[in-house]
């Protein structure tokens, strides 16, 4: 029964978790589902769960069981943060979504925060601005991209892409003067 509500603990506190990460939006309607944010409640959840365990360990008797909660917090950790940090299962509209909700609290911060230089109003100004557009850009594009959605992916990214190193230099064909960087060889 205690390990079951250490269970019962962790999962709930990672639930509030994720949703905890949505109060800081500037409106309601920018709370948009977003898979990064699942991942990022995980590892918190997972790191919770080895904290706690470390700290009641007297509390928990089964050596087997400790050492298996352990491992599986340590993989779920390690797994949660390489989603986050490689973003590898976010596609176009997932970007867009979780990208709504990290621009309402650039909106909300620059409209809310206590700013007395003018110079800096004027930047947090720009900021809202370009948020507010940038918002209802991506709305489109994800209503757009729900109605068609698109052929390629990121395995269609040139390699330096994948990696985000810098492109090669531009290559010029001297008989065309055609740049022929992107052309497949």
């Amino acid at each position: 029964m205690l390990y079951a509500r250490f269970f019962a603990m962790i999962a709930v506190s990672t639930v509030v978790m994720f949703v905890l990460m949505y109060l800081n939006t500037y409106a309601l309607e920018h709370v948009r589902f977003s898979e990064t944010r699942v991942y990022m409640a995980l590892f918190m959840g997972a790191a919770m769960a080895i904290i706690m365990l470390s700290f009641m360990l007297s509390m928990y008797k089964n050596p087997g069981l400790n050492t298996a909660i352990l491992a599986i917090a340590i993989i779920v950790f390690g797994t949660s943060l390489w989603l986050v940090r490689s973003q590898q299962t976010i596609g176009d509209i997932a970007y867009m979504e979780a990208m709504i909700s990290h621009h309402s609290i650039a909106i909300m911060t620059s409209e809310r925060a206590h700013i007395k230089d003018p110079e800096v109003r004027k930047l947090a100004d720009g900021i809202i601005d370009a948020q507010v557009r940038e918002i209802v850009e991506m709305k489109r594009d994800i209503a757009r991209l729900k109605a068609t959605p698109p052929k390629a992916n990121a395995s269609d990214l040139p390699s330096y892409r994948k990696r985000g190193a810098r492109p090669p230099p531009a290559q010029t064909d001297e008989s065309t003067g055609i740049d022929t960087t992107a052309i497949p060889r």
